[in-house]
């Protein structure tokens, strides 16, 4: 829709820094239009002035006016020809975007359980009967049992995380569920109904 007199940001020029508005893009386009450089230099302190009001949490970092002269130049598309106060030939960088990070090439069995948990069921296989290889069949059950309410739409079967145990350690780890205690889960449902009470 083309209305006469109306002006859409989806018409203007796309900012290079919006953060800071349209306004200082527009005394930055000013600047560089000034004929001797020290009118462009004085214009550009005071707009390093008004870009600190308008993004105030840079002054936490302790390069904030480097940062800031940075943005400048950028906002000039690299045009403003003045004596630079800070070296601003590694400002690109801030535009850069950072490399996407890779999935993993190895594909998990277990999502319900996660990576970790599959750790835990290759050092059980391994280890020889003893009190360290109960005190770890306790924590990896009791977390298996947490996962599975997390992970698996609720469900706390205490003989589903024996049978996932006894297999997924091909056989070496079988949990008594008359002897074996399990650590009390509170499942997602239950938070939900104890909130509604309150």
């Amino acid at each position: 829709m083309d209305i006469k007199g109306l002006d859409y940001n989806t018409q203007r020029e796309k900012l290079i820094m919006p953060e800071y508005g349209r306004e200082i893009q527009k005394m930055v386009e000013y600047a560089c239009e000034l004929p001797t450089k020290e009118e462009r230099l004085q214009c550009a302190k005071a707009i390093i002035r008004q870009m600190e009001t308008k993004n105030p949490q840079l002054k936490e970092n302790a390069d904030f006016e480097q940062t800031l002269w940075d943005h400048l130049y950028l906002m000039s598309h690299r045009e403003l020809e003045i004596d630079w106060p800070y070296d601003v030939s590694e400002a690109d960088k801030i535009l850069s975007k950072p490399n996407p990070i890779q999935p993993p090439k190895e594909e998990l069995r277990l999502r319900h359980y996660g990576k970790l948990v599959c750790k835990l069921f290759e050092q059980l296989k391994t280890m020889p009967a003893g009190e360290e290889r109960d005190a770890l069949t306790y924590y990896t059950a009791n977390q298996m049992k947490r996962d599975l309410v997390t992970w698996g739409h609720g469900s706390m079967d205490d003989e589903k995380v024996a049978d996932d145990l006894a297999h997924y350690t091909d056989g070496v780890i079988q949990l008594d569920l008359n002897d074996f205690k399990f650590n009390k889960v509170v499942s997602t449902d239950d938070n939900k109904k104890n909130k509604k009470k309150k």
